[in-house]
């Protein structure tokens, strides 16, 4: 059967227990159009880029499937008509990633330094797009 992702996001003032049930009822959907729910993750609640429906955070959540193009239909379908849902988005993957998501390794990506100023390159010497500036001619001076 195919690969999908799909994730949704559910409204900012959903509890953590609500926002769950949202991902067992999206779980239950598939399993009953004969698919299955690889993996599921939750990332929390996030802030958006813009308002979305008055909303300006969302608990984003995020199911690994294995189910034929119906069972996506029908889950689909369910998701749409469901008012603690905003957005979603289903796509088709070759293959599932291995472990945790891209969103879950970046919480535990902590091993960064700082970051240096912007003077503090090691690089630093004329800019090729500029040339050298003792090589270009003086301004002239205008007259009053």
């Amino acid at each position: 059967m195919p690969l999908y992702e799909h994730v949704f996001l559910a409204r900012q003032d959903l509890s953590q227990a609500q926002v769950d049930a949202l991902a067992e009822n999206a779980t239950k959907i598939v399993e009953e159009n004969q698919g299955k729910v690889v993996k599921t993750e939750t990332w929390g609640l996030r802030s958006l880029a813009y308002k979305i429906q008055k909303n300006r955070k969302a608990h984003f959540v995020m199911l690994d499937l294995d189910a034929s193009g119906d069972a996506i239909a029908e889950l689909e379908r369910q998701t749409r008509m469901n008012e603690d849902v905003i957005r979603y988005m289903t796509v088709r993957v070759d293959e599932h990633e291995k472990g945790p998501s891209v969103m879950m390794r970046k919480q535990e990506r902590s091993d960064r330094g700082e970051r240096s100023g912007f003077g503090d390159r090691p690089d630093r010497g004329p800019r090729p797009d500029r040339g050298d500036r003792e090589a270009r001619a003086p301004r002239a001076q205008e007259e009053i």
